[in-house]
């Protein structure tokens, strides 16, 4: 077996491969206080009650909340006074509900006499809550903090061997179906190490005795979960001893984290100490194959610990190498010029239908080989080759082929479909809240550009993002606010200071004309736009004849020109439309 310091050397370089990512692994396991709580203060549960929270508990002793409800609006209408900066607006919306509601305890009184109401009494709705609320942190605490160190152990393992290591592996339990069963014996071992804390030395011994279940159900998932912690006792028979050494060798480190307030620990020793007891259980585990201990027959993926063959994973992925092995005699180039500059930068064709859909199955030929080019290369772990089978999905990009151009019908048809989506779904807003259809909007047409113009923007502004959909769904946001902003601003100066809508009150708003749930709202629009919608519908467009695609077009962009001329000197307005004066006087009135 090596010694420490071998361990130690090969730990660092494992470690610096892959720094980055091995460091957010183990500052998220800090977050949700998986391990490494001391690291981050931030991770600390709050212990001390609020004035209402107290109240609250003694109003029910007396079986009435008249003072817990006195003293939340109370509370609320202080909050709403103080806040002197519109920006941080507390009287509208969603956002600002929510927030009122966790800031003043309101939350709790509504919970409590929606239980009231149906049990018909304040002590039962008390134990109802309670137990609810035990039910949503276990499950919570369950299927996340119990889990999450088999999901590091085995980002961690398969890191010393692979030098690339996917940002989806934290979803290996998910994709293999055994989520729940790797939770169950992780909560299993959590018990046994309860029990045993309870005695004088049984805990710390144990502590060490269950401290490979970890790594081996990262291995092997399937395992059960006795099973996993009797395998785990044998392997660290005689080897207890040694584990606290090698634990107590990193002393040094613990005490330097403290005296940096955690940041060495966040940025260095922890997921340097991780890395080296993922060489440490290595060991363990070679030594348990070598004496063939009971069960180490479960200790059976090898290509977490050696690359497979070449050969072997050609055989694999054998239909990747034929997507490779048939690419076209004559590469599909596309020519420089006007037409290239459209479509590389703006996703925009006017090449005819068949020279498109030819470039695309290439673009997707070569996407699907990029995609396991890593795992044939042996720089990444080969799933196929795990002994628990992935479900098996197609990938969205070959279902809808979100990397896909549009044509310059397709975009116009599309800016009407997602114009009277966007009309469709403010009129159904306004009728459920109010219980009267309005015609939203400026025009008088079934359509609202705003939402077409900004659908339109997100995919040809916005092609180059694609590929990532965090970085698609932040600049969606940023590109939506500077529309809708700058929209309203317009609207507002050719119109005389008329508003056609108002966000004022909001929380985190924009001279009332952008909020952050409005913009929360058009990123993940914009997000079934590119992924789902656009993709879904330009298939359909694609079958319609060519010659009646042009004539649709036409006919809209008239009606629509006509409908904007008119509009222009005589403006759809009124009542839910640009006369708030009746809604804040609603609004007050409610709030006072």
């Amino acid at each position: 077996m090596k010694k420490r310091k071998e361990l130690k050397k090969k730990a660092r370089k494992v470690f610096q491969k892959h720094y980055l990512f091995f460091v957010i692994v183990c500052l998220m396991a800090s977050f949700i206080g998986a391990e490494f709580t001391d690291s981050l203060s931030i991770t600390r549960i709050r212990n001390q009650v609020s004035s209402e929270e107290k109240l609250l508990i003694e109003d029910f002793e007396r079986d009435d909340l008249t003072d817990a409800e006195k003293l939340v609006e109370e509370k609320k209408t202080e909050i709403i006074k103080k806040v002197d900066n519109k920006v941080f607006g507390h009287t509208r919306g969603v956002l600002a509900t929510l927030i009122n509601s966790i800031s003043t305890g309101s939350i709790y009184i509504t919970i409590i006499q929606a239980i009231i109401s149906i049990t018909k009494s304040t002590h039962i709705a008390i134990v109802i809550l309670i137990l609810l609320s035990l039910f949503l942190t276990f499950i919570i605490w369950f299927y996340t903090t119990n889990v999450y160190q088999v999901i590091s152990r085995r980002i961690f393992l398969e890191g010393r061997v692979y030098s690339k290591v996917s940002k989806q592996r934290f979803l290996f339990l998910l994709n293999i179906k055994k989520w729940t069963k790797a939770s169950f014996t992780m909560f299993l071992k959590y018990i046994y190490q309860f029990f045993w804390n309870l005695t004088i030395i049984g805990g710390f011994i144990k502590r060490y005795s269950y401290f490979l279940v970890p790594y081996i159900v990262a291995e092997n998932p399937d395992i059960k979960a006795k099973d996993a912690i009797n395998l785990s006792r044998s392997m660290m028979n005689n080897h207890k001893f040694e584990c606290f050494k090698m634990d107590l060798s990193f002393i040094g480190w613990e005490l330097l984290g403290i005296a940096t307030f955690g940041m060495t620990k966040v940025l260095y020793s922890n997921p340097y100490k991780v890395s080296f007891f993922s060489e440490y259980y290595n060991q363990l585990r070679l030594l348990a194959i070598e004496n063939k201990i009971p069960n180490y027959e479960y200790l059976n993926d090898e290509y977490l610990y050696e690359k497979a063959d070449k050969k072997l994973l050609e055989k694999t992925y054998s239909d990747i190498v034929n997507l490779k092995k048939a690419a076209p005699k004559d590469p599909i180039v596309r020519e420089s010029g006007y037409k290239a500059f459209l479509v590389n930068n703006f996703g925009i064709t006017l090449y005819s239908k068949q020279e498109e859909e030819n470039y695309e199955k290439e673009e997707l030929r070569k996407s699907r080989i990029n995609y396991y080019q890593d795992v044939i290369n042996g720089k990444s772990y080969p799933n196929r080759m795990f002994k628990i089978q992935e479900k098996s999905k197609k990938r969205i990009i070959e279902n809808i082929n979100y990397l896909r151009n549009y044509s310059v019908t397709s975009l116009i048809l599309l800016f009407f479909i997602i114009s009277f989506i966007g009309w469709l779904w403010e009129v159904s807003l306004h009728l459920i809240s109010d219980g009267v259809f309005v015609n939203r909007g400026a025009l008088h047409g079934p359509w609202l550009p705003i939402y077409g113009s900004g659908g339109i923007l997100i995919l040809i502004i916005l092609k180059k993002f694609r590929k990532t959909p965090l970085k698609e769904f932040i600049a969606t946001i940023c590109l939506c606010g500077c529309v809708e902003y700058f929209t309203a601003l317009y609207l507002e100066l050719t119109h005389n200071g008329e508003k056609w809508w108002d966000y004022s009150g909001y929380f985190l708003n924009l001279h009332g004309r952008i909020c952050a749930e409005g913009l929360l709202i058009f990123g993940l629009g914009g997000l079934a736009i590119v992924y789902v919608l656009a993709p879904l519908l330009d298939n359909i467009l694609r079958k319609m004849n060519k010659k009646l695609a042009v004539c649709l077009c036409t006919i809209l962009l008239t009606i629509f020109i006509i409908d904007q001329c008119y509009s222009h000197n005589n403006p759809n307005e009124g009542k839910g439309i640009t006369d708030y004066a009746y809604l804040y006087q609603t609004l007050e009135y409610r709030r006072l």
